[in-house]
């Protein structure tokens, strides 16, 4: 094992700045692998965890936040097959699930009620080690870069699992609510799996990214957005990434009977909804959380093929709190990522 010291930033309370401190590096236990940081994306849940200033009841204190980490092996310990030191990995989200539960068997592990996450469960990658069960730890290409790949932690799977939920095929009509990092993400899955996407936001200027990044027709939401979609034929899908319930109304108008709306955004107001329409439409309401190993895998072999595009922001980990004060303000266009190495 490796002993020394290592720079962390730790959540010191509701809103307040990130204590950067030096803590030993993490020991570690039968199964796990230790993780040198080269990066790590700062997600809109590290903004939840930050504002509320704790994570799970659970949680070790004090919290290291993290869950978009890449770097590489540093030490392997007993129980652990096919890794070795220096092999590249990432640390996800999905750090520990129950394996036996209906959701676990039946190839559902994200929605495991028991589950634990990086970040919030157990020690993160705002650090510049990790120690990860290595069951979870995300296998990377060696040449991948840390940078572009970290989002994808989070970011990008909960992207890939809300359009693998919405089934997209060839000549199918795809709407997509808010176009930040995530829908930025899923504009381009969408049109990678065949479908005509529309890209929807308040913002023209994300509007003009989205069009770039593969986005066949762009709107900017209104009174009248349910009936522009309709206009043009229906979605077979519409996915929300736009953190208000603000957008449910065009949802229901521009849906197509035996459609299907996915939630991927954290909305607490509740939506109306009326069961008759239900009944008469066959639409599929459903939500995505994040993602599984093997979706990890795959959207990873993806972006090997065709890396997928996001702007990035680099900040250093002193800047962390800076960073979740824009991001909470809505003010950083693609994705923030520390940079370590």
């Amino acid at each position: 094992m490796i002993a020394g010291t290592m720079r962390a930033a730790l959540l010191a309370g509701p809103g307040q700045p990130l204590r950067i401190e030096t803590m030993p590096i993490p020991s570690l236990r039968t199964g796990q692998v230790l993780v040198r940081l080269e990066a790590c994306g700062i997600c809109h849940t590290d903004v939840h965890i930050w504002q509320s200033g704790a994570g799970s009841v659970r949680a070790p204190q004090p919290l290291i936040m993290g869950h978009e980490g890449v770097g590489r092996i540093a030490a392997v310990a007993a129980g652990v097959e096919g890794m070795a030191v220096g092999d590249r990995v990432g640390v996800p989200w999905l750090a520990e699930t129950c394996g036996h539960c209906d959701e676990c068997l039946g190839g559902a592990e994200s929605f495991c009620q028991t589950h634990k996450a990086h970040g919030y469960d157990i020690q993160g990658a705002f650090a510049e080690y990790v120690a990860v069960d290595a069951r979870f730890a995300v296998r990377l290409a060696p040449e991948i870069d840390a940078l572009a790949a970290a989002p994808l932690l989070c970011a990008g799977v909960t992207a890939y699992g809300a359009v693998r939920k919405a089934e997209l095929g060839l000549g199918m009509r795809a709407a997509i609510f808010g176009c930040g990092g995530l829908g930025l993400y899923a504009v381009q899955l969408a049109a990678r799996a065949g479908a005509e996407v529309v890209a929807l936001d308040v913002s023209a200027e994300k509007l003009a990214r989205a069009q770039a990044l593969g986005a066949h027709r762009t709107m900017l939401v209104g009174p009248g957005t349910g009936a522009d979609l309709t206009g043009l034929g229906g979605m077979h899908a519409c996915i929300n990434f736009a953190p208000t319930p603000a957008t449910w109304s065009a949802m229901v108008d521009g849906i197509r009977p035996r459609g299907r709306i996915v939630a991927a955004a954290l909305v607490s107001e509740p939506v109306p909804i009326r069961q008759d329409w239900l009944t008469g439409s066959g639409v599929i309401i459903t939500g995505t959380s994040v993602g599984t190993r093997l979706e990890m895998a795959m959207l990873m072999r993806l972006h090997a093929a065709q890396p997928l595009q996001s702007e990035i922001e680099v900040v250093a980990l002193h800047g962390v709190t800076d960073a979740l004060q824009l991001l909470a303000l809505g003010q950083i266009a693609g994705r923030a990522v520390i940079r370590y190495l």
